[in-house]
């Protein structure tokens, strides 16, 4: 049967490093575009985080993703570019409308910090088990309805996808047409939206009811189904990292 995660299978380095390390990658390259609010640092950043992602061998899973945001990174480009407050430097008039250096350089600098965003998080969770991730977070102190809470949100996206799926096919079996223009898909889609609702719904109370019967909520000293796999090199890369937001912060001080 096939895992209702994001996880994607590979033989990677990247897949082979501490859930926990890829976590506070994640921290310290989304914090670094906000301390360091230049673009120079946001490239390099981004760079890494698509560099990490092909060594991964998941960089085309992102794609969709960063696909998906293209609105939202048009809106940004639009309304930095034409209102932005400090703007002074005509770039390009375009119908009437001025857009401005100022606020395309903005606009450039967001685009960025939701690329690297983006890019972090795919690649904590296309090359992370999301039971491995929650189960080193629990063992660090975490609470374990917390990491319930996690993990359902880890896992809801695939699960509705597989739950369209079927209803798909049920709809194809019976004539119904759900391939051709924008038009036909629009119009086949909004009839998923409640019976996809209303089964994720479902399977939120089964899943409740066997934990309840598992003795999640029971008192008492809790034991680990898996042991902990150890991580060559981890303590090296934490350091690592730990060191590269300290020399971040440092940098920002003295700019």
């Amino acid at each position: 049967m096939k895992s209702m995660t994001l996880y994607v299978e590979r033989n990677s380095l990247i897949h082979h490093i501490d859930p926990l390390t890829k976590l506070l990658y994640v921290f310290v390259s989304i914090a670094a575009t906000y301390i360091i609010p230049d673009l120079r640092a946001a490239i390099i950043t981004t760079f890494i985080s698509i560099l990490l992602l092909l060594i991964g061998k998941v960089f085309r899973k992102i794609l969709p993703i960063l696909g998906v945001s293209f609105f939202l990174i048009l809106s940004i480009i639009i309304v930095q570019g034409l209102f932005h407050p400090n703007r002074s430097t005509p770039l390009v008039e375009i119908g009437g409308f001025t857009i401005y250096k100022e606020g395309i350089s903005y606009a450039c600098l967001l685009v960025l910090r939701i690329f690297n965003m983006l890019c972090a998080f795919g690649l904590l969770i296309l090359t992370t088990e999301p039971d491995e991730l929650i189960d080193s977070l629990v063992k660090k102190g975490m609470s374990r309805k917390i990491g319930y809470v996690f993990l359902s949100v880890l896992q809801i996206i695939p699960q509705m996808r597989a739950t369209m799926g079927k209803i798909i096919d049920a709809q194809r079996s019976r004539g119904m047409e759900t391939e051709g223009h924008i038009l036909v898909r629009l119009k086949s889609f909004f009839p998923l939206i409640g019976p996809v609702v209303l089964n994720s719904l479902n399977d939120t109370k089964e899943r409740a009811i066997a934990l309840e019967v598992r003795g999640f909520n029971a008192k008492g000293k809790k034991t680990h189904f898996k042991k902990a796999r150890k991580y060559p090199y981890s303590k090296s890369l934490k350091f690592t990292l730990f060191l590269a937001f300290i020399l971040i912060i440092v940098g920002r001080l003295t700019i």
